[in-house]
């Protein structure tokens, strides 16, 4: 992607100009080690910042080439790919997934009542390719509240590690669903599912057809699961207060927890997000890339499938898989009570703005996006041709500086 002047493509300078100090404030109150920002608009880069350490104890700057591990900024691209063999008729979405993952055949819901009586009880239908891209599936994720088969996958170490995707999977058909397919829109490992259906359906591992469908053709060459040792000085720090991989991880814990502390603390996400573990691959977690990679692949889904003469996929596909595919009685989505994306519709991999005024953020309908449990975030905007992407390497934090970014990059509009 080429660097355009802002003003030649709607940006105030001056104003754009303030996303630097807003960031750096972050900073200085002693919030975040570092923190990379870029927008582009028009397909062409008009801001591109760091400020501050990818390390604090080695005083390693920021620097534009950083690594981030973005978690689930992982799901919207694996999402793509499976897209890519949709669009060759190898799946449709209303398929169960058990077509393609037998062992998920005759999967259970575990039901429970307000005295806490619990039972097992048949599915009110097969879980289908489409629930997975959609998160209404049923599936959950250990650190999940309100349900007690996240309790179950902590037990049986259903977490972010470091399991081929092949156990995993195996260890999901042995539970049940926390909810009946499509009843709910509820956050856990779907996407993982899904990479798994993808990889069954190419008869290929998953970062094989990822480097083959996404990466190689839109040069993406930053973007890993196990990053090469020549690259390993790259990856910034995570800080936090505890990796969300532990058995006993929960957002409203960690909030308490930041509310104890007022240092940044390194640590060790090696459990949630390995760098060097070869063969590792996941469809919902696990990827390390550099902004740029990012933005290249936002950029993509921007300009209808296709970056700088490579197609990846079709324009219908790219409106499709960002429209929004959630009925009105499963919003507005909700992690946590105190999480929730009001405003916003779900699409196959991604949130969906319907109704900007709603979101609480300056955003147009049809903006679409992410973010990762590391604070990493990216929103691609069709009415205003404009990519944001947001890296930093924080744990589940507090602070939402990502949407200040975003406030900040929509006032610096002037045409």
């Amino acid at each position: 992607m080429n660097a355009a002047a802002p003003d030649s493509r709607g940006f105030c300078p001056d104003r754009l100009a303030r996303i630097r100090p807003a960031m750096q404030r972050y900073l200085d109150d002693g919030l975040y080690a570092g923190i990379s920002t870029l927008v582009a608009r028009h397909g062409s880069i008009v801001h591109q910042e760091q400020v501050g350490l990818a390390d604090l104890e080695t005083s390693t700057p920021m620097k534009a080439d950083a690594l981030f591990r973005v978690y689930s900024m992982t799901k919207p691209i694996a999402a793509t790919v499976l897209m890519t063999l949709h669009e060759e008729g190898r799946f449709q979405l209303f398929d169960p997934i058990h077509k393609y993952l037998p062992s998920f055949e005759g999967v259970q819901v575990l039901e429970g009542d307000e005295a806490g009586n619990q039972r097992l009880v048949a599915a009110n239908r097969p879980p289908t390719v489409r629930d997975l891209l959609t998160h209404t599936a049923g599936f959950t994720y250990h650190f999940s509240e309100g349900t007690p088969v996240s309790e179950m996958y902590a037990e049986a170490e259903i977490i972010l590690g470091h399991q081929p995707l092949s156990d995993t999977i195996a260890e999901l058909a042995r539970l049940p669903l926390a909810f009946h397919p499509g009843t709910r829109w509820h956050y856990g490992v779907n996407i993982d599912v899904a990479a798994a259906v993808a990889q069954t359906i190419a008869e290929k591992p998953f970062d094989e057809l990822m480097q083959e469908r996404l990466l190689a053709p839109l040069g993406m060459t930053d973007t890993h699961f196990c990053v090469p040792e020549d690259k390993l000085s790259r990856v910034a720090t995570t800080y936090g207060v505890a990796d969300i991989a532990e058995p006993d991880f929960g957002l409203e814990k960690a909030f308490e927890m930041y509310g104890e502390r007022d240092t940044l603390e390194a640590l060790d996400v090696q459990s949630s997000s390995p760098i060097d573990l070869k063969g590792f691959a996941r469809g919902g977690h696990g990827l390390v890339m550099s902004i740029a990679d990012y933005a290249r692949f936002a950029q993509m889904l921007l300009n209808g499938g296709q970056l700088e003469g490579e197609r990846v996929l079709g324009r219908k596909t790219v409106e499709f898989m960002h429209s929004n595919h959630l009925a009105d009685d499963l919003l507005p989505m909700m992690i946590t009570e105190d999480i929730s994306f009001p405003g916003y519709g779900f699409g196959l991999g991604s949130r969906v703005c319907v109704n900007p005024a709603e979101t609480q953020v300056p955003t147009s309908v049809g903006e679409f996006g992410w973010g990762g449990a590391a604070n990493t975030y990216f929103w691609v905007d069709p009415v205003e041709g404009i990519v944001g992407v947001f890296m930093t390497q924080k744990m589940t934090p507090p602070e939402t500086p990502q949407l200040d970014f975003q406030a900040l990059v929509y006032q610096a509009l002037v045409d």
